[in-house]
């Protein structure tokens, strides 16, 4: 039996009995700088212009590169939607293909009111869901804010799958384990730019620390009206999103 298969049996064990499984868990890292109050160290988002976005998926091509993500169309850190506004008052979001997956949904375009495009990705919450149900401590939270998830921790049990509001998690079909965007933060520890940010040809993404009042981030959050989704959720998401229409869920 392999490690994986045996927590994942010792985990529903305790799950059946209402036993705790902290013994499996350690304490996200960033619990002492929460929301980027500390300001010691930088808290990281990323900012979204809508009106920016021209819908050409240069981001999701340079995400599965730079990260290795299988190359189905239904795996992915990051994704764009396109939403139609149609002249009766309904709505249509489809999902944007890349280069090598295109996408084969049509709209006819009499009927069409209005259309934006709308990128999405793990919103790296500041109080994320994913990391209170982790059984075994694998998808944890760093100092500066970035929620990630370790390989040789997670047992491939979706509960944060399933716990993320955004869907913005999957099982990565050869590891077994959870995977979703981390900022790339391979390349954000090295003083560089995640790549969708840096192949982005209208700078529609734009990515720094919260803290920083220099930050391109901090510039876009003030001179913009900025939403964040399902705020109700109280997860504290660290995307924000600039001139988001209202019908945006």
């Amino acid at each position: 039996m392999n490690r994986r298969l045996f927590l994942q049996r010792i985990v529903s064990l305790l799950l059946t009995l209402g036993l705790p499984v902290g013994l499996f868990t350690k304490k996200p890292a960033a619990a002492a700088v929460k929301n980027g109050k500390s300001g010691a160290k930088p808290f990281y988002g990323m900012g979204i212009d809508i009106d920016k976005c021209i819908g050409c998926a240069k981001c999701m091509e340079a995400c599965k590169a730079e990260n290795d993500v299988p190359k189905e169309p239904f795996f992915f850190r990051t994704w764009v939607e396109r939403y139609v506004i149609k002249h009766d008052g309904s709505v249509s979001i489809q999902s944007i293909g890349t280069a090598t997956n295109p996408s084969s949904e049509t709209v006819v375009e009499k009927d069409i009111l209005r259309s934006f495009f709308v990128p999405k990705l793990c919103n790296q919450c500041a109080n994320p869901p994913c990391v209170q149900v982790c059984p075994v401590g694998a998808t944890f939270q760093t100092e500066d804010g970035v929620v990630l998830v370790d390989d040789i921790r997670c047992i491939g049990c979706r509960y944060c799958i399933q716990a993320c509001p955004y869907g913005a998690r999957y099982l990565h079909p050869e590891k077994q384990t959870a995977d979703k965007c981390t900022f790339c933060y391979h390349r954000i520890s090295k003083g560089l730019l995640p790549a969708c940010v840096e192949v982005c040809p209208t700078q529609a993404r734009v990515f720094g620390d919260v803290n920083s009042v220099a930050s391109p981030l901090t510039r876009l959050k003030r001179m913009n009206k900025i939403h964040v989704l399902k705020p109700y959720l109280n997860t504290e998401p660290k995307v924000y999103y600039a001139n988001l229409d209202g019908e945006v869920k």
